[in-house]
């Protein structure tokens, strides 16, 4: 019997995590055939408003799988040219192959919430359903639990462990907007994206203004930063216009201060590696506080930034000795901006309007205590910022 393997997706962009999953669905539960289907309108997510066409997206797909005999790509939801829901296909796929076996596949979250797709008993009558997980303990024990709810149902629910590489398709269009994205994209569709300048990468973003450069920095933050940047840009410009700096930096480096946040560790080490930047010993360990400095970096190469702006990034987290007053309102303000809410921000609020350097060692002094509390490696940057405002005889009254 044919085994028909449905693997659907906005696939905005295809990448090659994409790409190694569909040829490990292949293998490892021995498909006849993978039919990789981009849906026109999707039910489950909104495209962003700058996407590519349907076509677009496509022809991308096409490019990604290549001559893989095994892998169709598919338009028939695109011919349908409506919301499209997973049912009314593999009722269409089931019509193509009426004796093959049509396997359905998806995403972990995606099948702990299938009970909420539209007609899911539909969609279980014509197809088995695959699951693409991780190896998380936690995770394991909840797919379990569902597999054996749904086979209690009749079903049958085939678990695929994928050991490809893991990006998110959100997060592939900010590293093609950050000039860092082509260890991620299959042969041709790198260039097929910048020959259409799509996702961006056509755009000249130099030069904006400080509303256009805001527009820009919110689509690119995770949707739960957005009010702290923004938080962030008023704190650093009135903190500039008392302390005597100049206000126009302040709200731009506030506002890039944490453009590159999103990108979780793996894809912080990317960028450097990217840029050509040598880490030392504390960032290779502890990639999470890399933003700050690959915030720099592409505050300087994507988006022409001054010296000043861009070293009142990148000491923005760990702060360093002898910051200048630009370094010392980021550091400050990204501390204490209005949705900040923690045990002594009220006393370094009140402190930060008259005297910043004091506010400084406050706050260095209460991230090394809360890290030491935790166990957890502090940075050399920071202790050396410490020590020289403590030297420097910087009291907090």
């Amino acid at each position: 019997m044919e085994r028909i393997g449905i693997y659907g997706g906005t696939f905005n962009p295809p990448h090659i995590g994409h790409i190694r999953a569909a040829e490990y669905a292949v293998q490892s539960l021995g498909l006849s055939k993978l039919l990789m289907i981009p849906s026109c309108i999707s039910p489950h997510k909104r495209l962003p408003e700058d996407s590519p066409t349907p076509e677009q997206r496509m022809e991308m797909l096409k490019l990604a799988v290549g001559d893989n005999d095994k892998i169709e790509i598919s338009d028939l939801e695109l011919r349908r040219g409506s919301t499209s829901y997973t049912y009314e296909t593999v009722e269409e796929v089931r019509k193509l192959y009426p004796n093959a076996e049509i396997l359905l596949f998806m995403g972990t979250d995606m099948f702990l919430s299938f009970d909420s797709w539209k007609n899911p008993d539909q969609i279980l009558q014509n197809a088995a359903l695959a699951v693409f997980y991780r190896g998380d303990p936690g995770e394991i024990s909840k797919i379990r639990e569902k597999k054996a709810f749904f086979e209690e149902k009749g079903a049958a629910v085939y678990l695929a462990e994928n050991p490809v590489t893991d990006i998110s398709s959100t997060d592939l269009r900010r590293m093609l907007v950050f000039s860092c994205a082509e260890s991620f994209l299959c042969p041709g569709v790198g260039a097929y994206i910048r020959q259409k300048g799509l996702y961006g990468t056509g755009k000249n973003y130099q030069n904006l203004s400080i509303e256009e450069l805001e527009s820009v920095v919110t689509a690119l933050l995770k949707p739960n930063r957005v009010a702290h940047v923004l938080g962030c840009r008023r704190t650093a410009k009135e903190l500039a216009e008392l302390h005597g700096a100049d206000p126009v930096d302040a709200q731009r480096a506030a506002l890039l201060h944490d453009i590159t946040k999103a990108l979780d560790g793996g894809l912080q080490l990317t960028l450097c590696r990217e840029y050509g930047i040598k880490l030392d010993d504390f960032s290779t360990n502890n990639p999470k506080t890399l933003h700050a400095l690959t915030g720099s970096l592409v505050a300087r190469r994507i988006f022409g930034e001054n010296d000043a702006v861009v070293a009142a990034i990148e000491s923005h987290t760990t702060g360093k000795a002898d910051m200048n007053t630009l370094e010392k309102i980021i550091y400050v303000a990204d501390y204490m901006e209005p949705n900040r809410d923690f045990p002594g921000v009220e006393q370094l609020r009140q402190l930060a309007w008259t005297d910043l350097t004091a506010a400084l060692k406050m706050g260095l002094e209460m991230t090394l205590a809360m890290l030491k509390e935790q166990g957890r490696e502090i940075s050399p940057e920071s202790q050396m910022a410490l020590d020289f405002l403590s030297k420097k005889g910087v009291e907090i009254c």
